[in-house]
This record gives C-alpha cells, structure tokens and sequence, in this order.
C-alpha cells in the first residue's frame, strides 16, 4: 500500500488484492481506518464500464471529510481497468463476475455492510448484488441507471468508446474529451474537463490512453438500434426497504425521465435528483450534488 495526499488535502491508501479466481484487483480507501470498527456505515463506489476509481476522486474525499460525514470510503477499479489486472479470458468482462469481485472487495476491507454508490456499469452490478448477496446493501445511489436502458444511450456509449480517435497529448485531451461530450455537458468548465482526462486516460510515454481493455468497449460492437434490451424491474423491486437515491443527468440518454417516474412509484421514499447541464453520466462533486447526496446517505 502506498500512501497519497490528495488536492483537498484528504489521504487515500492503495489497496492490491485478489478476485475469487485469483486476479490482482485494486482499491482506494479514502478516511478512517475504522471500517467495521466504529459507527460509520462504509461507503463503497462502483464506476461505469469502462471508468476506474479516479471517477469518485473528488467525491470521495468530501465524503471522508468532516464536512461530508467522515465516512470510511472505498473506491474500486473493476477487472480491466485502471489499476486493477486484464483478464486473459474476455468473457468474464460481465456484470456477474465483476459483482464477484465487489463481494471479494468487501471482504478485503472488511466490510459485511456499505452504501453504495453506483455509476452507471456499477449500479447494474448493484442490480445483482441485490440478488446474490442483499446483506452487504445498506443504501444505494444509482448515478443515472436505473431497471430500463434506453438503447440510444447504449448506442451513444457503443459509438465514443470505439472511435480510434484519441488526442495525441495531455495538452490536448480536455479539449478532446470536450468535442466528444460537451453537447451532452454544456456547463462543464475547463477545470472540469481537465479532471476527467486525468480520471479516463493513464500516462505511456507522455501520452494519454484510455485506461481499460479495448475488449471491454469491444463487446459493444455488435449492438444495433434493434437490440432487445431486457428490463430489471424484478431485481429493481428487491430493493424494497433500502434507502434509495436516483441521480438523473439533464441530458441522460441512458436513464428516462419516465423510468425514474416508474421507479419511484415502486419504490415508495426513492429521492430523485436531477443533475443540471450533465448528460450520461453526471459527475457527483459538482452543482451540489455532492452535499444532496451525503444529506441522503446521512439521513
């Protein structure tokens, strides 16, 4: 484990630790060391699919903040991404597995019960989770996911993750990833956009790479605008009794406003949060967010 200082002054330490089937995974643990010792539920964050633990960077250190609640945070890079070990078999780049792994995580950390907070690929897993291990779930935010996917979204991912464009240097890449998203994020300012570079791409020779797999985005190739989609409303309503929080972008194609509609009608109590001037998928330090979201899992 090495030790970090982070911009607003919080430590994480860095964890390796191994899947059930022996790949070398890796973790953020942001805040106090009493996870399973003291009060504090934990708070576990799961990212997108092809997104790592630098996405909650910012998120989690207020969190682990007095201001935020002082929470034990853990932040995790699935298999393929970041940090974490390329699987030789491609086809365990599923949600099963990778829900394995956030089970191994806990175990790692010694968590028997968290709040978890999953963006997008992670609340899916959280979806599972609520099947195959419901004990570990104490509080869940969905960032824009929610039972139904709407297939122009997953279109949209398909198409951006498979492009062979990619900027050329560090200078470049903010206003890259701006070109590719900014319809979708108009408020983004330029401080913004230089934070998602450093979270999406890792350094090789000066320049920035996508930090995952290709075989991850690769899956995604074969879908077309005729694809059934299936819904997960029955694992949605397992749900019933934990706290929930949906956080819905603006300008999501991915999550409808219909389906957050839906959901809260099953869902007695669900908080449903609009963040403004994001699409797919919000950044949760921004616009507020960060202090609705630590209120809902302080309540």
């Amino acid at each position: 484990m090495r030790e970090h200082l982070v911009r607003e002054e919080q430590v994480f330490r860095e964890h390796y630790f191994h899947a059930r089937d022996g790949l070398r995974l890796y973790g953020r643990r942001y805040g106090s060391d009493g996870i399973g010792r003291d009060e504090k539920t934990p708070i576990v964050c799961l990212p997108g699919l092809t997104r790592n633990s630098r996405d909650f960077h910012r998120l989690a250190a207020f969190l682990a903040s007095p201001d935020g609640g002082a929470y034990p945070v853990v932040t995790l890079d699935y298999r393929g991404r970041g940090q974490s070990e390329r699987d030789s078999d491609k086809s365990r780049y599923a949600i099963a597995v990778e829900a394995g792994d956030v089970i191994a995580a806990c175990a790692h950390f010694g968590m028997s019960k968290a709040t978890f907070i999953g963006t997008s690929r992670g609340g899916l897993i959280l979806h599972h989770l609520i099947m195959s291990a419901p004990a570990l779930i104490a509080r869940v935010v969905l960032n824009d996911i929610g039972p139904v996917i709407e297939i122009d979204g997953l279109l949209r991912i398909r198409d951006y993750l498979n492009d062979p464009a990619s900027p050329s240097n560090w200078a470049e890449a903010p206003s890259f990833l701006q070109r590719v998203h900014g319809a979708d994020f108009p408020t983004l300012r330029p401080q913004d956009w230089r934070e998602m570079a450093e979270a999406i791409y890792r350094d090789e020779g000066g320049v920035p790479i996508a930090d995952f797999d290709p075989e991850i985005a690769a899956q995604l190739q074969g879908l077309t605008s005729e694809a059934v989609l299936p819904s997960l409303w029955p694992q949605f309503e397992a749900f019933a009794g934990v706290p929930m929080m949906v956080v819905r972008g603006e300008y999501s194609r991915l999550l409808s406003e219909s389906s957050v509609r839906e959901m809260a009608r099953r869902h007695p109590g669900l908080v449903a949060v609009t963040a403004p001037g994001q699409g797919h998928a919000p950044l949760l330090h921004l616009n507020g967010l960060r202090n609705e979201i630590a209120a809902f899992i302080q309540g």
